[in-house]
């Protein structure tokens, strides 16, 4: 089964990704509380199919995602974390591009790097990975322990698994169902835990 953070521990994560400095930290938390916020895979957020700053759309909490597949689709975001994407746009990103050494068409990923260019999945997944231990999570993190986490959030929440299903952008709903495993473990320790009996 997948690894997946409890609610607490997301938290730990995204407060230390804030921690570094400057407009790079501004990025590092936007970049991993979006992905945990809308469940994206690390390819739908950087990378050649990565996000793009045409795919957003904050005043109505939508961003535009490109799946598995060459398959679209629109993911809804909360508005603590369409303010932030707003502010790291306005503010962080032009203080990224300014380091930009290449010459030539200025990058339309969300995303950037130190030196100005397209964030890469390596990138990602050492900020999560650094991130993880100023958080002191002793857990195997990878970019998709972000989007394991929300799916069992939002299961553990009680959103329908068809919904899960599509905010996730699974062709089929028999990928999504791994997720049901991960609740009804809960469940079983919770009735542990409870019961007088167990």
């Amino acid at each position: 089964l997948p690894t997946v953070l409890s609610e607490h521990d997301v938290v730990n994560l995204l407060n230390a990704a804030s921690e570094r400095p400057g407009p790079a930290g501004m990025r590092d938390r936007v970049m991993l509380e979006l992905a945990y916020a809308a469940g994206l895979r690390v390819s739908e957020i950087v990378g050649p199919k990565g996000l793009d700053l045409s795919g957003l759309n904050l005043e109505t909490g939508w961003i535009r995602v490109h799946g598995k597949g060459s398959k679209e689709r629109l993911a809804p975001v909360y508005p603590g974390i369409a303010r932030e994407l707003d502010r790291y746009v306005k503010t962080a990103r032009p203080q990224l591009l300014i380091h930009r050494k290449r010459r030539g068409s200025t990058p339309t990923a969300l995303f950037l790097n130190a030196q100005g260019s397209a964030m890469t999945r390596q990138g990602f997944w050492l900020i999560l990975k650094r991130a993880g231990a100023r958080a002191g999570l002793h857990k195997t993190l990878s970019p998709h322990t972000l989007r394991h986490s929300f799916a069992t959030h939002l299961l553990s929440g009680g959103a329908p698994l068809r919904h899960v299903q599509e905010l996730l952008g699974h062709a089929s709903i028999s990928t999504t169902q791994i997720y049901t495993h991960l609740t009804n473990r809960q469940l079983q320790e919770a009735f542990t835990k409870a019961h007088p009996r167990a």
